[in-house]
């Protein structure tokens, strides 16, 4: 199948969402001609921030091959994934992402990309959430305990 007709398929699965009450977002996450998941927007559905129709794919995805790596696959999106969505992608070691819609056109329909991106390139200092570290001495208990565990799984 060409990437077109997947932008076409992601972009059907978000207007179809709207419909039914979610949100403008669809996502598949595709290895070689096969789809291995889709994934809208449930945000509103499921009272859950980060179920954005590309994590709601990837979670799908992951869960379908057994692995929480997807190596060999894409990420196409009816719209350019925020950066909660782009850090997923990043992490299931995506191979690519497509999208048709841009930040800007999510920002025209009151979505938020655009804004999350500038302020992840600004000094935390000036972000809305305040975010502190405390170093209570035993921080690096946690990685210890993992990186000395030889029978972990890597990722």
């Amino acid at each position: 199948m060409s990437t077109e007709r997947w932008l076409a398929e992601a972009i059907d699965l978000a207007t179809a969402n709207v419909a039914t009450g979610g949100g403008p977002f669809g996502a598949l996450v595709v290895r070689g001609d096969e789809v291995i998941a889709r994934g809208v927007n449930r945000v509103t559905a499921d009272t859950d921030p980060t179920a954005h129709a590309e994590v709601v794919a990837i979670r799908a995805a992951c869960q379908a091959l057994g692995d929480f790596r997807l190596h060999g696959c894409l990420l196409v999106s009816s719209c350019e994934p925020c950066p909660l969505c782009l850090s997923a992608s990043l992490w299931a070691r995506l191979d690519q992402v497509i999208y048709a819609a841009d930040r800007d056109d999510a920002e025209k329909a009151g979505f938020a990309d655009r804004e999350f991106y500038d302020v992840l390139s600004r000094p935390r200092d000036t972000w809305p959430l305040k975010i502190d570290q405390l170093r209570p001495g035993t921080e690096s208990d946690p990685f210890t305990a993992w990186t000395t565990r030889l029978d972990r799984t890597d990722y």
